[in-house]
């Protein structure tokens, strides 16, 4: 038996020291059997050894398969494992995320619960407070009760009164008529007054013109009015010669040693209008080339219209005085 070959034969697949140890174990029966059997059995036991180790090889060429697709199977299984273990770890690092997701919730709810405390006394409150509303809503009521019974009292006297008014109404009415026919008489007497008291006041100061201004205009004058038609009609309108024509009073003399023209609006009280016309009627003069002095001169005058007059540059004459505030 050629236990050379047996080895060669089953080195690739078994490996070497398997494949000798069965060279050795098939070489050492293959003397004995030799030795006890006759060659007809030793050619039968040979047959049967042959189709054993065929048998064998088969088995040996299925187990190598087999360790083959086991060692596949290891291969996937390993990279199953490597998949699973960074799975773990991922559901590790989730782990630990949920861990402090957990920790910052309790934290929330640790927050929560001091806030529902902090409702439930707030709770607590309101309906304290509605229990006192509540209580409060009875006695608006109970007053509101005795509101009405007191406005069905007053609802009779004011019907009383009513009637008492209306009574009055008529008396009140023959009383005005008595007043209005009155007052109708006492306004046309003020109006009366004031133009007869303004008018004495106009003749008295154009009388003793050069008296009250001789200090502010010396060798003064009153002229009469149309007396500068001629030097006016080149400068102003119709309108205008007519509004001059209407001036209280002008005079002419010196003023600081100028030549100058006064032109003088007189009331018993100056006030806006008065000072206006005179610097508006002044002003025509103005333009005619002649030094010209606004004055209005009066009895009284209100703080506000000597502010008025200063503003547009009016002098004021007030009851004996020229005053040098409206300069």
């Amino acid at each position: 038996m050629n236990t050379y070959r047996i080895f060669e034969e089953f080195r690739a697949s078994l490996g070497e020291p398997a494949a000798k140890a069965l060279a050795e174990t098939l070489g050492s029966m293959f003397e004995e059997m030799k030795d006890t059997v006759t060659k007809a059995e030793f050619r039968a036991l040979t047959e049967t050894i042959d189709s054993r180790a065929s048998r064998m090889e088969t088995a040996i060429a299925n187990l190598a398969e087999a360790q083959a697709r086991t060692e596949a199977r290891i291969g996937e299984l390993a990279e199953a494992q490597a998949r699973t273990e960074a799975r773990v770890e991922q559901i590790a690092k989730g782990q630990v995320q949920l861990w402090e997701a957990q920790g910052r919730l309790e934290e929330r709810m640790g927050e929560l619960a001091g806030r529902m405390g902090e409702l439930a006394e707030a709770q607590a409150r309101t309906e304290a407070r509605v229990e006192q509303l509540a209580k409060g809503q009875v006695q608006l009521w109970e007053a509101q009760g005795r509101l009405e019974e007191r406005m069905d009292q007053l609802t009779e006297r004011m019907d009383g009164l009513t009637v008492r008014m209306g009574e009055l109404a008529d008396a009140v009415k023959d009383t005005n008529n008595a007043l209005k026919t009155t007052n109708s008489v006492l306004e046309r007497l003020t109006i009366r007054t004031d133009a007869v008291v303004g008018r004495t006041f106009e003749l008295q100061f154009r009388d003793r013109l050069t008296a009250y201004l001789g200090r502010f205009m010396r060798r003064g004058k009153l002229l009469a009015n149309d007396t500068l038609l001629d030097t006016i009609e080149a400068v102003a309108t119709d309108d205008e010669i007519d509004d001059f024509l209407r001036a209280d009073a002008v005079a002419s003399g010196l003023i600081d040693g100028v030549p100058s023209h006064v032109v003088i609006e007189v009331s018993s009280v100056g006030d806006f209008h008065d000072i206006e016309r005179a610097q508006r009627r002044a002003a025509i003069l103005g333009r005619a080339g002649l030094a010209t002095v606004a004055l209005v001169a009066c009895e009284a005058i209100s703080p506000e219209s000597l502010a008025f007059a200063r503003m547009k540059d009016v002098r004021i004459w007030c009851n004996g005085s020229l005053l040098e505030s409206a300069a």
